[in-house]
């Protein structure tokens, strides 16, 4: 009689405790995950120019920036570019591209292939053209 009663309430007990343990063991390792996320995007560094294409005087001033998925093409060396700005003394006007620099860093979000890379950031240095004017 003992033994019967103790093995029902074991089955139920067991029962119980799958349906309590099972979605509390989920949550936990959600919980975990979420937060070793939010951990790495921490480590990560914060580029404010990201996913930009960032015009640099020769002086190491910057001059303008603009948002990679607007632009069709990217700027050669040798090409005569027209930046907009407040006016001439706050960076408007013509210039030429002396160098194009391209940053790339490690795709962490979807890689197809080993160690593959995207592009981060462009870095155009540019020589303003009204400069002598």
């Amino acid at each position: 009689m003992i033994i019967q009663s103790i093995s029902a309430i074991s089955s139920w007990t067991s029962l119980l405790g799958f349906f309590i343990g099972l979605p509390t063991l989920a949550a936990t390792y959600y919980e975990a995950w979420k937060t070793r996320k939010e951990a790495e995007a921490a480590r990560r560094p914060f580029i404010v120019t990201e996913n930009c294409l960032e015009f640099v005087g020769d002086d190491g001033e910057w001059v303008n920036l603009v948002p990679l998925q607007t632009m069709r093409t990217l700027p050669r060396p040798g090409d005569v570019v027209m930046l907009p700005g407040d006016g001439v003394a706050a960076g408007a006007g013509a210039y030429r591209v002396e160098s194009v620099e391209f940053i790339y860093t490690r795709e962490e979000e979807n890689p197809q292939q080993p160690r593959q890379a995207r592009l981060t950031k462009t870095v155009a240095h540019v020589t303003n053209l009204l400069a002598g004017f």
